[in-house]
């Protein structure tokens, strides 16, 4: 199958590349031994950037002022900003797609056109200590009264919650015809009643903390109810995941692509024995190993995008995206596991690229589903729908 790209394509590739090589990059070790952070000129100048780029924009329809690209388009442009460490490419919102077929008129206007230009952040609040992959485990409660609905629970790694404005809350219906459905809320991040209850450490150096949050008798208007009817909310749970797992098989194949690149040259100039190592048949098949972890990620993760485009049934869809993040995740903390073993002991030092990521790549084995739920989503399509239905006819 081919991926062809257009000149267009190929040249928004490139400047989101440039961007992240000169802007980001040269920032990952300031941010890296100083808590994420960057002076704030450099980080206001990276936003601008991000905006001017149009990636805020890439999966927004063009009646609404967006460049509505082919997924695969987006993918590619996407892939490169796996190059940075430490959440320096985290510098714009991201408005998606499903958020403008579930959205009122009134909620694109206030809230989603604004993350567009860059003046609202959003954290999704859904996982909590005892639901995480499984999201039908979830036990936060959004209980009708009146014009209100009362949420209460309390939810785990919120990811960005320090920097949000504005919290995608997921929570079951108590009582009412729904009851027991799911519902997504828009949530002001500041409104009373939510506390935040610890901010743990991870292991990785981000800005973006992942705080614990409860949520205790927040009164939510009911025209924050994403969907328009209560019961609506796991549709478009399933529709962020799809884009979440696919954009993050990307950015897993831009860290291979960057690590390649910088194991390959320290090879090269590394001088043992009065021999570079990269002359060394076994760090040789480790650089070849990542060479075919990274090109087979690529080509699965473009192929799921393809699929999109084509219009793919959903059910397919979800399998493949499912199939390409758990091949590029598992590909990529493999190549950054090698790329430190070829540094050796510099490979170990944090301000070495391999170090943070062999710390920051493990993480997308986990979050967005992990590894063992991709394997039974894929399972479950196999047995469901034959092997046809799960990755494609051959021949």
């Amino acid at each position: 199958m081919s991926f062809a790209l257009s000149e267009v394509a190929l040249e928004r590739q490139a400047a989101v590349r440039r961007f992240v090589d000169t802007e980001l990059i040269p920032f990952e070790v300031e941010a890296e031994l100083n808590d994420g952070e960057i002076p704030a000129e450099a980080l206001k100048r990276h936003k601008a950037m991000a905006q001017e780029l149009g990636l805020p924009r890439f999966d927004v329809p063009a009646e609404h002022g967006g460049l509505a690209l082919p997924i695969l388009d987006q993918v590619a442009a996407i892939e490169p900003v796996g190059r940075v460490t430490n959440g320096l490419g985290w510098c714009y919102p991201e408005a998606q797609g499903w958020m403008f077929e579930a959205c009122s008129p009134a909620q694109i206007e206030a809230l989603i056109k604004p993350m567009m230009r860059g003046e609202c952040y959003f954290a999704y609040a859904i996982t909590e200590e005892g639901a995480g992959s499984d999201v039908d485990d979830i036990v936060a409660t959004a209980r009708r009264d009146g014009d209100h609905y009362v949420l209460d629970g309390e939810k785990w790694h919120v990811t960005s919650a320090n920097l949000a404005d504005v919290l995608l809350v997921q929570a079951k219906f108590a009582g009412g015809p729904a009851d027991g459905a799911h519902g997504l809320f828009f949530v002001d991040a500041r409104a009373p009643g939510i506390t935040t209850v610890r901010t743990p450490a991870y292991t990785h150096t981000y800005r973006h903390h992942h705080p614990i949050l409860r949520f205790e008798g927040v009164r939510v208007p009911v025209a924050n109810l994403i969907g328009g009817r209560e019961g609506a909310g796991m549709a478009f749970t399933y529709a962020w995941f799809r884009r979440e797992r696919l954009m993050i098989a990307a950015r897993c194949c831009g860290a291979m692509e960057r690590l390649i690149e910088e194991a390959t040259a320290f090879a090269k100039g590394r001088i043992i024995g009065g021999v570079p190592i990269a002359e060394r048949q076994l760090v040789q098949a480790m650089l070849a190993d990542s060479v075919v972890d990274l090109h087979t990620s690529r080509m699965v993760t473009w192929e799921a995008a393809a699929a999109h485009d084509r219009g793919l049934d959903l059910k397919s869809l979800h399998a493949r995206c499912s199939i390409a993040k758990l091949v590029a995740s598992e590909a990529a903390g493999r190549v950054a596991d090698r790329a430190v073993q070829i540094f050796a002991g510099r490979g170990y030092m944090r301000e070495n690229v391999a170090e943070r990521f062999l710390r920051e790549l493990r993480v997308d084995r986990i979050w967005e589903g992990t590894s063992e739920i991709q394997r039974l989503i894929i399972a479950g399509g196999l047995l469901k729908r034959g092997l046809a239905g799960t990755i494609g006819a051959g021949g």
